[in-house]
């Protein structure tokens, strides 16, 4: 059984799609229709930067996706279809909206509104400066939960992330953050490194961001979807649009649950991993599920060696 994965913020960088936009008129026709719903030059920012500029929120949300909706689109061009190909599909925080695209949830460009209102919701929750997070490496759940309850003194102070056996994220108030971090190796974590994040993702303080998700996802719900998603909040899989649509609102608030996730889907009988438009999960992947099969795919030779082997 074969899984699609899509990467998360983080996995942006300048230069970004622009070998898949210099050698595919799909991956142009990908990049056009994000610049027109955002009525933003995108690509241009995707290409030429300035990073600071691509590397917000509101920005990068929409860049990934772009930039894995492009490889998607050229694949299915050239026969590869996910839908015949795959069993399942998944995406990292933002990458869930990247994966529900792949499989006809939502239009390319309600997609792209969808990230950018994200983005904005996002940012706008909390002021600049009053949230953090931090990443605790070699630091299971367990620990990680310990040392945020710990850390915590009466502020938010929660588990973001857990992506793999051993690395977990962070999130909430930023003196909540700076004492996990002091704290970190007498909970028995190797290290924590604080997260040059704009705001504290995944946790109670993005309520208002919910609530302005809660209200776009009425105006634009997920349709049918052609293959089952696997969901990060419950990590479980879900086919059922409604269901999907109420567990994106909770995923702003909830736990980014990839460990888990992949486990779930490894269970289920999934053998092969392929990552679309990143390079992000694959390590993460393969300390979870070792002997699972990894691929990353993202430049034209990618893709071609993905439509020969598959």
């Amino acid at each position: 059984m074969i899984a699609f994965v899509f990467p998360g913020q983080g996995s942006q960088k300048i230069g970004m799609g622009t070998d898949l936009a210099e050698a595919s008129s799909i991956a142009r026709e990908v990049f056009g229709e994000v610049d027109e719903a955002l009525s933003q030059n995108l690509y241009r920012l995707m290409a030429e930067g300035p990073e600071s500029e691509l590397t917000m929120t509101a920005n990068a949300q929409p860049a990934i996706m772009a930039n894995s909706m492009a490889v998607v689109r050229i694949l299915e061009d050239g026969g590869f279809s996910l839908s015949e190909k795959g069993d399942a599909v998944a995406g990292h925080s933002l990458g869930e909206y990247s994966a529900l695209a792949s499989v006809g949830a939502f239009s390319l460009t309600d997609t792209s509104k969808l990230l950018r209102t994200r983005g904005i919701a996002m940012q706008d929750a909390v002021p600049i400066g009053l949230g953090s997070m931090c990443a605790l490496l070699g630091a299971d759940l367990e620990k990680a939960q310990a040392l945020a309850d710990a850390a915590a003194e009466g502020q938010v102070c929660e588990v973001a992330n857990d992506n793999d056996p051993g690395q977990v994220v962070l999130s909430g108030h930023a003196e909540a953050i700076d004492r996990a971090v002091a704290m970190a190796k007498d909970h028995g974590c190797k290290r924590a490194v604080k997260l040059p994040v704009s705001a504290p993702f995944h946790c109670s303080l993005m309520q208002p961001a919910a609530q302005r998700m809660n209200f776009a996802l009425n105006d634009v719900p997920p349709q049918a979807f052609r293959l089952p998603l696997y969901a990060n909040v419950t990590a479980a899989e879900v086919t059922d649009p409604a269901t999907e649509r109420d567990l994106l609102v909770e995923q702003i608030t909830g736990r980014v649950r990839w460990r888990e996730s992949m486990l779930a889907m490894q269970e289920a009988g999934v053998t092969q991993f392929i990552e679309l438009g990143g390079k992000v999960l694959g390590p993460m992947i393969r300390k979870i599920a070792p002997d699972a099969t990894v691929t990353s795919v993202m430049t034209m030779d990618d893709i071609e060696a993905l439509a020969k082997e598959v």
